[in-house]
């Protein structure tokens, strides 16, 4: 599933105009009866509430077709007609040729009447402001937004909620809280952001007839996952393959007091499918966990040779889990950093001792993988976590390409990207908030790596495998854990991979 900023959407709607010569009455046609597919004819009374622009069009030519299958419409109209766009005053003049009832709202008074017929209506359909809102709605519009969240039983929102900003999310001082937001042709970028689901609720998407050609020719890389595209990218096993040929993991987790981190990012990397999994841990809580994990090896990081060896023979090294934030931490780092040649993925202890100390990602000849939470994406970027809640997916981008890091920002729809390409990972849950889950993530992209996935399909993999377990167990179970998740992983990798 595509995403697309307000900017993206403006250029394919005059490309499909300006070059391609689809008309701007064609593709609010397409619109309408695309909104028209996602009502239920069960409904009998509307109000529709329209502004001026193309958003307004679209709600007028709804309109004549809730009139033409014989519903009670009444369209309240806002703005000047002289403003209107050519294809939005069509609209609105066949609906008035037809008789319907228009009331033009440009006072308080008119408001009062505006909440008296929503008080009385089923479905309330906001056509007022799109996806190119720049500016704070304030006003008799904010009043309008303020009534009909107020007095709607439902209400539906044409591509965006008025008031929405399409890009990042924002309310622009005022936002309809709508039941369903049905857009066209690709995911807003804005629907992403923190607490959007509030004002969106459940979001449609609907094609109106815009060529896949002008969609690609402007789409800026950037996707949400979705099971279709991880079925795809689930390798199928070779009958005559052994454990050689699912790689070498080397995990280096743990301390006294976090033997737990250790063990969950083992055991993830084992039920995972990696064909050979060692632990290097310090050597005071060795003999603990090696009566915990039956089929991963065991080493002490204190045995140079040994550990040297392992990092130069291992197809993924993960590091971080439980380590500690401390000096031992970032030397250990540093050794990975410096004689590892396969991919390295850095996730708790080993990403806060990077704070301060970001230039260490430079001295190393392998690639790498990140996956921080908030807080220490917060610590490693200089960005506080609101400045990184708003811009997510340009602060996650532009940090990866500085880099030249895979980076995978954990948490509400994940994001995994290296620069140039981003994924938004869908699945996942409240229900998995708990400690170990991180870890247990980690376990699971080191182990696809070693097996021989590309790094950056590795993190999508694991990220959207990981979810999709603690979705599926949520379904009956009230809180998941990262045990759970790692019971699961087997029979979930299997089941996605044989989806018809």
């Amino acid at each position: 599933m595509k995403i697309a900023t307000s900017l993206i959407m403006k250029n394919i709607d005059g490309y499909c105009i300006d070059v391609l010569g689809i008309q701007g009455i064609v593709l609010m046609e397409n619109a309408a009866l695309k909104v028209m597919k996602n009502i239920s004819k069960k409904n009998k009374k509307f109000v529709i509430v329209c502004s001026c622009g193309n958003n307004g069009g679209d709600g007028f030519a709804v309109a004549r077709h809730l009139l033409n299958r014989g519903n009670y419409v009444e369209i309240f109209s806002f703005g000047s007609e002289k403003n209107m766009s050519e294809d939005t005053l069509v609209n609105l003049n066949i609906i008035r040729n037809m008789g319907a009832k228009i009331i033009k709202v440009s006072k308080n008074e008119d408001l009062d009447i505006l909440r008296e017929s929503l008080i009385h209506c089923e479905i309330t359909i906001d056509a007022i402001f799109g996806t190119g809102l720049s500016r704070e709605v304030v006003g008799i519009y904010s009043l309008a937004i303020t009534i009909m969240n107020e007095n709607s039983k439902y209400i539906i929102s044409i591509d965006v909620p008025s008031g929405f900003e399409c890009n990042s999310g924002k309310v622009m001082g005022n936002c309809i809280k709508s039941d369903k937001t049905i857009t066209f042709e690709l995911y807003k970028k804005g629907f992403l952001g923190y607490g959007a689901e509030a004002f969106t609720g459940e979001i449609v998407i609907e094609s109106i007839g815009i060529p896949r050609s002008v969609v690609d020719k402007f789409h800026e890389n950037e996707y949400i996952m979705d099971i279709d595209f991880i079925k795809k990218l689930i390798v199928k096993r070779n009958k005559y393959s052994h454990k050689g040929d699912f790689g070498r993991t080397l995990i280096l987790a743990g301390s006294s007091g976090f033997t737990g981190a250790a063990y969950i990012s083992t055991q993830a990397a084992v039920r995972s499918g990696a064909g050979l999994v060692t632990l290097g841990c310090e050597c005071s809580i060795q003999n603990i966990l090696s009566e915990k994990l039956v089929e991963a090896m065991i080493v002490s990081t204190n045995d140079e040779k040994r550990l040297d060896s392992l990092i130069t023979k291992s197809n993924c090294i993960a590091i971080g889990p439980g380590l500690g934030n401390n000096q031992g931490t970032r030397n250990l780092l540093e050794k990975v950093l410096s004689k590892s040649k396969c991919p390295v993925v850095i996730d708790a202890d080993g990403l806060n001792v990077l704070e301060g100390n970001i230039e260490m990602l430079k001295n190393r000849s392998c690639p790498i993988v990140l996956t921080p939470h908030m807080g220490e994406m917060a610590r490693i970027s200089g960005f506080s976590i609101d400045e990184i809640n708003e811009n997510k997916i340009d602060i996650a981008k532009d940090f990866a390409k500085k880099h030249d890091v895979v980076l995978l920002l954990k948490g509400f729809n994940t994001i995994i990207t290296d620069g140039k390409t981003v994924q938004i990972n869908p699945t996942g849950s409240s229900a998995m908030a708990s400690g170990g889950m991180g870890d247990c993530l980690t376990g699971i992209i080191a182990s696809l790596i070693s097996q021989g996935y590309e790094i950056f399909t590795a993190a999508c993999v694991g990220a959207y495998v990981h979810g999709y377990c603690g979705d599926k167990l949520s379904k009956k179970m009230f809180c998941v854990n990262a045990n759970h998740i790692i019971e699961a992983l087997p029979s979930i990798i299997k089941e996605i991979q044989d989806l018809e």
